[in-house]
């Protein structure tokens, strides 16, 4: 759910310092954050094997120093801010086919499940919604708040992740490897297909969290909205997906909600337009849905 990315958009919607290269690309994480560099070496190696040419691949020679990883630079442009047509979202749902099946069962049953899932994230709410805000809220801000903590209260443990198997894909819903990040920055087009890049989240989810991810993030409506029905149609998600969906949306819709409301007017860490405002509305519809 982090603000990152890559291609030619790297050094705008990165969290970690990138540099490009005419055909690699090296990647330095913060301190800390080598957890994160763990994930993606993991996911780029399983997905060479498994599905080649969705994402970069590790050189074989030339080893990355400590806290760094160096792979192979994808052709292509960012997805996010600028107009998708059908081309696009068609091949952008193709993708996340690719990816989130590319794990044979039983390979994919033994991957750790990726940071982020439900539990956690739910987990996470309950605790802001715990500590006074940092600073005043709008009325139409904290109205949505509070409609929000209703719901997360209300919800069956099934929604929050709080099921006695937490991580276990309900059934009819597809369980899939995910990349971990909605961003649509992390997804490049080059004409014809869309390949991925930023696996620092990447883990065992299923279909139904990892396409919330997406519809949810701030890209998906800053700067230049996506489709997100045309999106949902694309992805062809089963009765069972699509229930569970809504319930991931409005899930990860407050997350952005508090973040956004978090944000310091005079640091913003998000894009202009991504106002805490906007998103409260944006929430209250999937609350009303």
């Amino acid at each position: 759910m982090t603000e990152g990315g890559g291609g030619a958009a790297a050094a705008v919607w990165s969290t970690h310092r990138v540099v490009l290269g005419p055909d690699r690309v090296v990647k330095t994480y913060r301190p800390g954050h080598e957890d994160a560099r763990e994930r993606e070496v993991r996911a780029l190696r399983l997905l060479a094997v498994h599905a080649p040419g969705i994402a970069p691949v590790i050189p074989e020679h030339g080893a990355s120093r400590a806290g760094e990883l160096t792979m192979s630079r994808l052709p292509g442009v960012p997805l996010r801010g600028r107009p998708l047509g059908a081309p696009e979202l068609d091949a952008w749902a193709a993708a996340l086919q690719a990816v989130h099946t590319a794990l044979p069962p039983g390979e994919l049953a033994a991957q750790p499940l990726r940071p982020g899932h439900q539990r956690a994230v739910a987990e996470r709410l309950r605790r802001w919604y715990a500590r006074p805000a940092d600073r005043p809220r709008p009325p139409v801000v904290r109205r949505a708040l509070d409609a929000g903590r209703a719901w997360l209260a209300a919800a069956p443990p099934g929604v929050t992740g709080d099921a006695p198997e937490p991580g276990v894909a309900p059934p009819g819903v597809t369980p899939c490897f995910g990349p971990g990040d909605g961003n649509a920055a992390n997804y490049l087009w080059d004409g014809h297909r869309v390949r991925l890049v930023d696996f620092e989240e990447s883990g065992r989810s299923d279909r139904a969290w990892e396409i919330a991810e997406i519809t949810e993030h701030v890209a998906s409506w800053v700067p230049e909205p996506v489709d997100v029905p045309a999106l949902l149609r694309a992805c062809a998600l089963t009765p069972a997906e699509t229930a569970r969906l809504a319930d991931c949306r409005r899930l990860l819709a407050l997350v952005w909600l508090f973040l956004l409301a978090a944000d310091d007017p005079a640091h913003p860490r998000n894009p202009p337009g991504s106002t805490a405002e906007r998103q409260a509305r944006r929430l209250h519809a999937l609350l009303e849905s």
